[in-house]
């Protein structure tokens, strides 16, 4: 049996565009966690609060998730009945992973620090929890246009 390049890029794409947003989003979610113990141990009346601030940065592992299983069921990975991938096609796999891979990764990191001086801001004035929120949220925004951008490149990828 040949080696199938495209296959194997597309294995790499899938891999790719799950690995790093869920690296980003396991360090900025941990990292939230510590500063929510922090905080909770100081005024344990926000601990709710700061749960919500904590899941925010879990959503570019999710989104990464997302367009991996797409190519996955795109290239019949999932299925067993692998598609022929074309190199080409495999390179655009993996240049289509790239938005939500390189862009998840970095805002999930962002998206916790952001989400701990919320959290640190919600620990004093449990009244400005919202504006943690939103302010975290706002991160969000470049993962979601990462993730669209993703969507739309694997998508527009005919594989046969």
């Amino acid at each position: 049996m040949e080696l199938q390049w495209g296959l194997i890029l597309a294995f790499a794409a899938a891999a790719i565009a799950v690995i790093l947003p869920g690296m980003g989003s396991s360090k900025a979610v941990g990292a939230c966690g510590e500063t929510a113990s922090g905080v909770s141990t100081e005024n344990p009346e926000v601990n709710s609060k700061l749960l919500v601030l904590q899941l925010l940065p879990a959503t570019q592992g999710i989104y990464g998730f997302l367009i991996s299983v797409i190519i996955m069921i795109k290239t019949g990975i999932l299925s067993g009945n692998l598609a022929n991938v074309s190199l080409l096609q495999g390179i655009e796999l993996v240049i289509a992973a790239l938005p939500i891979a390189v862009v998840g990764y970095f805002s999930a990191l962002k998206q916790g620090q952001v989400a701990s001086a919320g959290m640190l801001m919600t620990g004093k004035r449990p009244e400005m929890s919202g504006k943690g929120i939103t302010m975290t949220v706002m991160v969000e925004t470049y993962a979601v246009l990462s993730l669209l951008v993703s969507f739309l490149a694997v998508n527009a990828i005919n594989v046969g």
